[in-house]
Formats: C-alpha cells, sequence, structure tokens
C-alpha cells in the first residue's frame, strides 16, 4: 500500500490528531484554532480532504487516523530521497553524516540503529 502523501500544513494537523484520537471532531476543530489558528471551516475542510485520501476515518463524528506518524514520515524520506538523492540511500547518509553540528552522542546513536538493524536484517 501507498502512503498518501501529507502536505505540510495537514501533518500539523495529523500531529494534533495522533496526540488525542480517536478524538470527536468538535473537539479537533477547537484544538486546531487553539494550536494552529485555523478556523472551523479550514479544519472541517482538511478533515474532509485527508478522509476523501485515506488518511483519516470520520465516523459519526470520531476522527481517527488510518496511517502513522512513522509511515508519513518514511513516505517523506523516500520522496527526498528519490527526487534529491537519485533514490541513493547510501548518498543520502553520506549528505546527512557531513552535518557540522552532529555531536558524539548523535554519532554513536546512529551506529546503534544501524547496528539494531544489521542484527535484525539477520534473522
Amino acid at each position: 500500500m501507498v502512503t498518501p502523501k501529507v502536505f505540510e500544513s495537514e501533518y500539523r494537523f495529523c500531529l494534533i490528531l495522533w496526540e488525542h484520537e480517536p478524538i470527536k471532531s468538535g473537539e479537533l476543530v477547537a484544538l486546531c484554532k487553539e494550536e494552529l489558528g485555523w478556523k472551523n471551516s479550514t479544519t472541517y475542510t482538511v478533515i474532509k480532504r485527508l478522509s476523501e485520501r485515506g488518511v483519516l476515518k470520520n465516523e459519526k463524528s470520531i476522527v481517527t487516523s488510518l496511517i502513522s506518524r512513522d509511515e508519513v514520515q518514511i513516505a517523506e524520506i523516500d520522496e527526498l530521497i528519490e527526487k534529491k538523492f537519485d533514490g541513493s540511500l547510501p548518498s543520502f547518509i553520506a549528505a546527512f553524516t557531513k552535518h557540522p553540528k552532529m555531536s558524539e552522542q548523535e554519532i554513536d546513536e546512529i551506529q546503534r540503529m544501524i547496528d539494531r538493524f544489521r542484527k535484525e536484517d539477520v534473522k
């Protein structure tokens, strides 16, 4: 299954949804007004649009997600790698590791992730 595209403003909306789901649509509207400064109509439009694209469902005024934050983030990274690095994960990692502000702790954590991945891949 292909993860539907979630644009930046929709992603901010989804962050609120993921934190509070399942949630009544009226409560979600109030949260979006408070946290995003959106009008009621804007939130209902986004709910409808994301529902049509399969990102969430709105049944009996209860809104729940159909895709997770991880799925959206992975799809976004895949798109970035495809567009900016010709689909090459090693090229992406090479560019990423040239970041001048990486701390020793961040480097160690990345190495632990790679080690865990390698162990899981072997099983």
